[in-house]
């Protein structure tokens, strides 16, 4: 298989970028789904095995998005040019979209260390246990990490709207670079 198809070209992304953008839409629709029980049916056993990967799965999705980020960095020369308004429309939304995919979880972090916590994702101690807590590392997350989880749901709806309005309704290859 030629390595062009694994790298962005002007016409489609590669294979790794469609990669890493369908996994992390899976990933993100699990985070959703248990954020979205949890809020309608509360504390339930259903609630519990969905939400129970919350926090790693959270972590998993920080580190594909800074790899994510890294790779499309390696082929900002080669990727689809995002031309006119709807183009810098796009790269704004786009820009805001990779924004919060690290500020939320990078704050959701911070509060899991200054709660004293462990956290262990996949059985990798990544923050021992502590008897004390730090309440300026949890006050962001408190604040934030809940409603910025509805903002940027709101942002992916968005974002697929647009990504469906692309092809029916203005009828060009905006989403056929990405499937």
């Amino acid at each position: 298989m030629p390595m062009a198809n694994w790298l962005d070209t002007p016409q489609r992304y590669g294979r790794i970028s469609r990669g890493f953008h369908w996994l992390m839409a899976i990933l993100f629709a699990w985070q959703f789904a248990g954020a979205l029980l949890y809020v309608s049916i509360g504390d339930t056993a259903v609630t519990k095995f969905v939400g129970g990967t919350h926090l790693t799965m959270g972590f998993t999705l920080f580190l594909m998005v800074l790899l994510r980020g890294a790779w499309a960095l390696l082929n900002l020369k080669r990727r689809p040019p995002h031309h006119g308004r709807q183009g810098h429309a796009a790269v704004a939304g786009h820009a805001l979209i990779y924004f919060i995919m690290i500020f939320q979880p990078g704050i959701a972090l911070l509060r899991q260390y200054g709660s004293g916590k462990g956290f262990s994702p996949y059985g990798i101690p990544l923050m021992s246990v502590r008897d004390s807590k730090i309440e300026w590392m949890m006050l962001p997350a408190d604040r934030l990490h809940y409603w910025l989880g509805f903002v940027f749901l709101a942002l992916l709806i968005g974002h697929t709207t647009m990504a469906l309005l692309h092809r029916t309704v203005w009828k060009d290859d905006v989403l056929s670079r990405m499937t």
